[in-house]
């Protein structure tokens, strides 16, 4: 059985999350503190709401150095929606405010040519299929989108599925253990499903180095 720690840091209802891995067979804490990090194989940051108001909630609870860590200590760390962009070094969400910065680049609202904005709904994933976050997910499958601002990784090779809504964006992130999801698993049914079983499945705790040479952190804690 998988330990699975989600993150609780006052944004967003997490119940459905936490619901989607306990009925893949994991076992799951959703933890307000970092003090259960070390009996994690698994770590969650899910999330809705301001990018701002997150990295608050995420400092005035103490995550933000244990997090940098555990992703040192190779702990797969998947974010989910906010999660997600929290991942990035900056966002222009209400003004600029620093991310996690545990991947390169920016957090940007969609430019009006993408219409109605917030994207909500559903919407299609594009991908080679190479990363194991996304086997078994056949290339063009839909899931389901809440969000009027989208990632734009420094690194293009960073972003494993890309998603047109206006432009075309990265819906999927990853470099080493650290993973990230633009749209809801937990509500997009049976590729959401299939998508937090294959993080399941990752390899758990192990030295950085495992996931390849590009994932060691430099001076400014990214990957």
């Amino acid at each position: 059985m998988t330990r699975v720690l989600v993150i609780d840091y006052g944004i967003g209802n997490l119940g459905n999350v936490v619901r989607a891995f306990r009925r893949l067979g994991a076992e799951v804490r959703l933890q307000e503190q970092p003090e259960d990090l070390e009996w994690a194989e698994k770590i969650v940051l899910p999330g809705v709401g301001a990018f701002g108001d997150g990295m608050a909630g995420l400092a005035a609870r103490g995550w933000i150095e244990p997090l940098k860590r555990a992703v040192v200590a190779g702990i797969p760390l998947l974010g989910i929606c906010l999660g997600m962009q929290l991942l990035f070094e900056e966002s222009e969400e209400m003004g600029c405010h620093p991310g996690l910065g545990l991947l390169r680049g920016r957090v940007r609202r969609f430019p009006p040519e993408a219409g109605k904005v917030p994207q909500i709904g559903w919407n299609r994933l594009e991908h080679t299929g190479s990363h194991p976050l996304l086997h078994g997910v056949p290339d063009g499958a839909y899931v389901y989108f809440v969000h009027g601002y989208y990632c734009e990784p420094e690194d293009p090779a960073d972003g494993i599925a890309t998603t047109v809504y206006g432009i075309r964006y990265a819906s999927m992130v990853a470099r080493g253990p650290v993973m990230g999801v633009q749209f809801h698993p937990e509500k997009s049914h049976r590729v959401g499903e299939q998508i937090l079983r294959n993080f399941l499945s990752l390899r758990g705790r192990g030295a950085v180095h495992e996931w390849g040479t590009n994932t060691r952190m430099d001076g400014g804690g990214r990957l």
